[in-house]
């Protein structure tokens, strides 16, 4: 019987060796042996042809709706960039967007992910538990009129421009996580997710500071509603003398780690999430029984900076360098939608 057993996981482990050394690399061509600037005709772009041959098609996790909607990948990433990214961007910065989009779904398919979606047989809903996607239907009510053509005409380009290109490391789809607003740095992934990626590390982003209206932004609440957000009852508040704000320790993003308030200790990304801020950077000032608040940077922090991705664009950055600025020590390579 243990014989067996030795045996059966043998065959497993063989196989999922296999796998991982073989089949895995065998579905990823490096971008270099094929034309990564592709060209596409002005009725391609209008039609939105923009699928390879032998499309991989994506179940998604339809949340008002209920149901799941099976799509073929492109026209999957099309309405990802259409959700997640300002149709007035720089063409290199809508396919970054693009390859970091089709990065993120097909990571999650050659790895099986499927966390956080509320039924079996989908690997991402259409919100922001993993990427916002718009059909068509609803793209058609956000742009009217010439409006709608003019807007598709631009966001098929990135796409077609960009088919089946997506970001790896050692030969594995990355998690291309990206964000609105840097606060000037990205963040390390191990500060606001405590898993430590090599790809995902923090560098300058100067571009937000100068462009994004996300930038700063500034909130104002009650002491009483400051307090019960963050779950710090009066006892808690501070000791005779104490300083009411003390940072304890800074991110290599130069965002906030650890911060006292009061006599309670929390991470800097609690006091984000429960006081709904927009960055885990922020600077609090107690005046007249109000505290207030003010954030920089707009997001998580962790991977492309959208707006920095603009700003590289604007200075003549193509996508492709793009995220080999902001993913480290990533190849940009090739579906192949036949294996």
């Amino acid at each position: 019987m243990k014989t067996h057993r030795f045996i059966l996981w043998f065959a497993l482990w063989a196989g999922l060796l296999l796998f991982a050394s073989f089949i895995i690399p065998a579905i990823l061509v490096n971008e270099k042996e094929e034309n990564f600037n592709m060209t596409s005709t002005q009725d391609e772009l209008k039609n939105g042809i923009i699928e390879q041959e032998n499309p991989i098609y994506v179940p998604i996790y339809m949340t008002n709706e209920k149901k799941i909607e099976v799509l073929p990948l492109e026209t999957y990433v099309r309405g990802v960039i259409a959700a997640e990214m300002p149709i007035e961007f720089e063409l290199e910065a809508l396919k970054a967007q693009a390859i970091a989009a089709r990065t993120y779904i097909f990571r999650r398919m050659v790895d099986q992910d499927f966390s956080n979606v509320p039924v079996e047989g989908a690997y991402v809903t259409d919100t922001v538990s993993h990427q916002v996607y718009l059909s068509e239907d609803k793209l058609i009510q956000k742009w009217t009129g010439d409006l709608y053509e003019k807007n598709m005409e631009k966001i098929n380009r990135a796409v077609y421009e960009t088919r089946g290109l997506v970001v790896t490391y050692d030969d594995h789809p990355i998690n291309s996580t990206f964000f609105s607003t840097s606060n000037g740095y990205t963040e390390n992934s191990e500060d606001y997710w405590n898993v430590e990626l090599p790809y995902l590390r923090s560098v300058e982003s100067p571009w937000d500071a100068e462009i994004s209206p996300k930038f700063k932004n500034t909130l104002v609440l009650s002491s009483n509603q400051f307090f019960n957000k963050l779950k710090i009852n009066p006892a808690q508040r501070a000791s005779t003398g104490q300083s009411l704000f003390k940072i304890l320790e800074w991110s290599e993003g130069h965002r906030i780690k650890k911060i006292a308030i009061g006599d309670v200790i929390l991470t800097g990304r609690e006091v984000r999430e429960r006081l709904g801020l927009s960055s885990s950077q922020f600077e609090m000032v107690m005046v007249d029984n109000q505290v207030q608040i003010t954030s920089y940077g707009y997001g998580h922090g962790v991977g492309m900076s959208q707006w920095g991705a603009n700003g590289m664009a604007m200075e003549g950055s193509t996508a492709e360098e793009i995220l080999l600025y902001y993913y480290q020590g990533i190849e940009v390579k090739r579906v192949n939608p036949t294996l």
